[in-house]
């Protein structure tokens, strides 16, 4: 039973190490490890949150030989990005780009931190500043009255 969860999880540990099949891998070394950059920052479109380079799907592995063939083509590291980004959108890279529209997305959540910290710390400065209340003793008619109050 222990050898089996130790085994299970030692697979599932080293799991990613084996998705770039042998048959994948480029004899030139310098466009190998060009493609193993790119695919490093490729989200497989079935595993979600995993990279093609570290993915088992079908997909992935497809993938993985598209971005090989365009590196072998000639294509720049750009070119291979710029043609996933327009074949399945920009949902394909892992770290989105910071233009257009994901421009409100990567510096909204900043700019609120921002906004709460100006606020909180206008609200701490200004009870720093507030007047203390002003704590005056009773009137003498109050006085009167409590001394008759506690007498009964």
């Amino acid at each position: 039973m222990i050898r089996a969860l130790i085994l299970s999880l030692a697979l599932l540990i080293t799991g990613p190490v084996f998705a770039v099949q042998p048959d994948e891998i480029l004899e030139d070394p310098v466009l190998e490890e060009r493609a193993r950059d790119l695919s490093a920052n490729i989200r497989c479109l079935v595993c979600r949150n995993e990279s093609i380079d570290e993915s088992n799907a079908e997909l992935a592995r497809d993938l993985r030989v598209l971005v090989r063939e365009r590196l072998v083509a000639g294509d720049s590291d750009q070119d291979v990005i710029d043609y996933l980004v327009d074949r399945y959108g920009e949902f394909v890279l892992l770290t989105p780009q910071k233009t257009g529209s994901n421009f409100v997305l990567w510096y909204a959540g900043p700019a609120v931190f921002l906004l709460a910290l100006a606020v909180a710390i206008g609200y701490l400065r200004g009870r720093q500043n507030a007047k203390e209340a002003v704590v005056s003793g009773l009137s003498e008619a109050e006085e009167d009255r409590l001394k008759a109050l506690l007498k009964d």
